[in-house]
């Protein structure tokens, strides 16, 4: 089973790219961030007639995420609990059944947090302890769940091309780190760590000339539980995709799983 995150950085801009790339791939669940659509404006009728079963939470012009699945949704969760009054689309988690069971994929576009000196740092930071009890309440079913999509964090010097130049973005200073350690030490595995310690990127700025000298950064994630680590064959980052047509700026990062 293929189960791959993919911040698409407008879905309208790039629909042409993601029907090429499942096309190509084939892979069982997408789940998507930055649409940047309402719900109503998703191109539902292109993916579904890709044999695709198509849940969004979307929000215009900004945010919204969305999961493409081969399989029927048994069950669909809009939303981060623990605020009422956050607004922002940016978690959306569906179940699905499987052979012996079920997988719950949780898919979510955590705030970027910049400039840290503004409202969005606090934002960020509040967004990930809310996202901590989300997960510490999904890991007491010890059923497979994969906490995907862009984190929006540097995990570690490795996970940059130039780690000294990022240190105090909102992405790579301390007290982003420890959220990010705190959800970890959860019991979740970080999915490309388990498979390869190369410096692997995921990223690329359109600015300067990035993608061309590959100074990129990690920052789309798969994270397990112990039950979903288990199953786990191997990690593909599709770095091909950033040299396309109209690339979004990030790629699909894919786990590949016997589930």
């Amino acid at each position: 089973m293929r189960i791959a995150t993919w911040n698409i950085n407008g879905i309208k801009a790039r629909l042409g790219q993601l029907e090429q790339w499942l096309r190509q791939e084939e892979p069982d669940i997408v789940c998507l961030q930055e649409i940047k659509t309402v719900d109503e404006g998703f191109p539902r009728a292109e993916i579904e007639a890709l044999g695709y079963n198509v849940e969004t939470h979307g929000q215009k012009s900004w945010n919204g995420v969305a999961i493409l699945s081969r399989l029927p949704f048994d069950e669909v969760t809009r939303g981060l609990p623990g605020d009422e009054e956050d607004e922002q689309s940016r978690l959306i988690e569906g179940v699905f059944s499987v052979e012996g069971g079920i997988v719950r994929v949780c898919n979510i576009y955590l705030p970027n947090g910049n400039p840290v000196d503004s409202p969005k740092f606090p934002y960020k930071l509040a967004w990930m302890d809310r996202l901590i009890a989300y997960a510490e309440s999904r890991l007491s079913l010890e059923e497979p769940f994969v906490l995907l999509g862009d984190f929006n964090i540097i995990p570690a010097p490795i996970d940059a091309h130039d780690p000294e130049a990022w240190w105090g973005d909102a992405l790579f200073r301390p007290e982003s780190l420890e959220r990010f350690r705190r959800l970890r030490n959860l019991g979740l595995t970080d999915a490309l760590r388990a498979v390869t310690d190369e410096p692997t990127y995921t990223f690329w700025d359109f600015q300067a000339g990035a993608w061309r000298r590959n100074a990129g950064i990690r920052i789309d994630h798969l994270l397990l539980s112990p039950q979903a680590a288990d199953r786990l064959e191997d990690v593909i980052v599709h770095k091909d995709v950033r040299g396309w047509e109209k690339p979004s700026d990030h790629v699909p990062v894919e786990g590949v799983f016997t589930l």
